[in-house]
């Protein structure tokens, strides 16, 4: 008996895998290469895609970075909400938080970032589109707290605690491009954490939301 025939993907569909192998190929390129060693013909390689579907779907190379950047991003402002629900059954949920916000920027996406940030500072062209990029590249960490204190997220105080965990996380891991040294970036977050983990403790006190609140929040929202 022969097997059914898959079904023709549309139009809309082959468009749609097409952008992702190139999204996808930018980042990997970016990472590999840089931003200067990173060009469309090697990302065009990469995708296993023409030169015209690239051009079609991204007309400049900052359009593709950029683009691609976002792409990540979104996605793991996804996976952070996803996995909130973790933290249901957690006895320490700000340092299981806390080591999420750092999870969520190994990787790809964040030495990608980096690189554009870099290139930006004299890129007005880039700039532009990665002011744009921003803020889908923070949601993650908004939506952590949007997550976790529903009724207090809008809170300036509760969001300047997360904008200082993220911009904490993204100098440690800064600090150790370099020396590319594991042991000594793991020792150089356990620190931090420690301080960030004092500096929660008070936040919330100030803002009249003990553990137990948190934890009973978490789990009516999953």
């Amino acid at each position: 008996m022969n097997a059914p025939a898959r079904p023709r993907r549309t139009q809309d569909e082959r468009s749609a895998e097409t952008r992702r192998k190139l999204l996808d190929a930018t980042i990997d390129c970016l990472v590999e290469h840089g931003y200067a060693g990173m060009t469309t013909s090697r990302v065009v390689r990469r995708a296993g895609v023409t030169r015209g579907a690239q051009a079609h779907h991204f007309s400049t190379k900052a359009a593709l970075v950029t683009a691609a950047v976002h792409h990540l991003a979104a996605r793991r402002t996804e996976q952070a909400i996803q996995r909130m629900s973790q933290l249901v059954e957690s006895t320490d949920p700000i340092g299981d938080v806390l080591d999420l916000v750092w999870e969520l920027h190994q990787g790809p996406v964040f030495t990608a970032t980096v690189e554009l940030w870099l290139v930006a500072r004299t890129d007005p062209e880039l700039r532009r589109q990665i002011v744009a990029v921003e803020p889908a590249a923070t949601g993650s960490m908004i939506g952590i707290a949007q997550a976790l204190l529903p009724d207090r997220a809008t809170q300036q105080e509760l969001l300047n605690y997360f904008y200082t965990v993220m911009d904490t996380v993204r100098g440690v891991l800064v600090g150790g491009f370099a020396a590319r040294d594991e042991r000594q970036l793991a020792a150089r977050w356990r620190r931090a954490k420690a301080e960030l983990r004092v500096l929660a403790e008070a936040v919330l006190d100030r803002a009249r939301v003990s553990v137990d609140d948190l934890l009973r929040q978490v789990s009516a929202r999953s």
